[in-house]
């Protein structure tokens, strides 16, 4: 003895001007008649050109991604570690003047980049900053070490003071880099949140 077949379930049709209950004959059938699949061609072809612009964007940007230089992703690596130390010390006040102001601020390097390179993604070695301070003042050092050494303690100032080794950044460091501060970013605003 057979079973008889399930009747699939009853669906309203897509066509705004219809919305009839129709028995589909296919699956994924959403208009009950061919007349209401033209009257919603329409509809269909603009998803359809979002569609293929989002997977063009997305080729976009990975054809830009595989063109990238060294120095840009040097950048963006920079770029994201800053973001992380001014969420990071998003309620310290400026490390070199101590103040809180509803202006810019930096993620200011105590050992600079340029001086010491190898200390460029250490997280002892950079603190928010006023932009004042560390643009208009170089880093108001003097004052900066003062407050570091309340902050880390004078045997890590001697460290970041002291020789370090040079570092070579590969593509694939600055990428892991960036995404791990990014990462840490997002995560520092939504405990913040």
């Amino acid at each position: 003895m057979s079973l008889p077949a399930k009747q699939p379930r009853q669906k309203t049709c897509i066509n705004g001007e219809c919305r009839a209950l129709f028995s589909p004959q296919r699956l994924g059938q959403k208009v009950c008649s061919p007349a209401c699949g033209l009257a919603t061609k329409d509809v269909n072809a603009d998803k359809a050109r979002k569609a293929l612009a989002d997977v063009g964007r997305k080729e976009l940007i990975a054809a830009k991604e595989k063109i990238k230089t060294r120095a840009e992703h040097m950048k963006d690596a920079q770029t994201a570690f800053n973001a992380w130390v001014r969420e990071r010390d998003a309620k310290l006040p400026c490390i070199s003047c101590g103040r809180h102001h509803q202006g810019k601020y930096d993620a200011g390097h105590y050992r600079t980049v340029g001086s010491n390179p190898a200390l460029r993604f250490e997280p002892l070695n950079c603190h928010r900053q006023c932009s004042p301070c560390n643009t208009h003042k170089s880093g108001d050092i003097v004052n900066y070490r003062i407050e570091l050494v309340k902050r880390i303690g004078a045997e890590l100032v001697e460290w970041l003071e002291g020789p370090h080794e040079a570092k070579r950044y590969a593509i694939e460091d600055l990428k892991a880099i960036t995404a791990e501060y990014r990462a840490k970013t997002r995560e520092l605003k939504r405990a913040a949140a």
